[in-house]
């Protein structure tokens, strides 16, 4: 089997993971949080992004790695991690942590998407080896960026309970509605 064989089918793969993963133990407990809460819980994964950067590092990617993705790939996984602590450091700012959500969200989609996009254009991979030790940023991380990017913006179109706000929630969220696990009742 060729590498960019073996490149393409750890990049399909690496959804069905993530995704069987997500669908029973993540998504099940993101839903019954409170908003604030399960935005601030996929922000916290994003603020990881800073580690893009490594894209740029020679000797932890090949000299052959296309400029046009290393170049793109850091700096987008970059603005949207500092996106993401942004809103988490915003978090009991509604009126800021709320844009910095859809901010970080929209500018980490945007960057997922384009860097698929250089990846096939730039046949990225024939040049998988040129990867070096981020190999595993598209086929482990981005599965899951891309699958937290879709949930949180599913939570953020999904309409508000009409429960009255828990006791904490003013404090946290600004009075939004609320719509707890039972355990975060007690």
């Amino acid at each position: 089997m060729s590498p960019a064989t073996i490149f393409n089918i750890h990049l399909v793969l690496g959804y069905v993971p993530w995704l069987l993963c997500f669908g029973a133990y993540i998504w099940p407990r993101l839903k019954l949080m409170d908003r604030v809460e399960a935005q601030r819980a996929i922000a916290t994964l994003h603020s990881f992004r800073f580690f893009g950067l490594v894209f740029l590092l020679p000797g932890v990617v090949g000299p052959n790695l296309p400029a046009g993705f290393a170049v793109f790939a850091a700096y987008g996984d970059f603005a949207t991690g500092l996106l993401a602590m942004l809103a988490l450091l915003a978090m009991r700012r509604p009126s800021i942590f709320w844009p910095l959500v859809v901010a970080f969200n929209l500018v980490g989609v945007v960057d997922l998407f384009v860097d698929y996009y250089h990846g096939t254009v730039l046949d990225l991979p024939a040049l998988a080896g040129q990867l070096g030790a981020t190999y595993v940023i598209p086929i482990v991380y981005v599965p899951l960026l891309m699958i937290t990017h879709v949930a949180a913006f599913y939570l953020l179109a999904r309409p508000q309970s009409k429960a009255a706000p828990a006791a904490g929630d003013k404090e946290a969220g600004g009075g939004l509605s609320s719509r707890r696990s039972p355990s975060s009742a007690r």
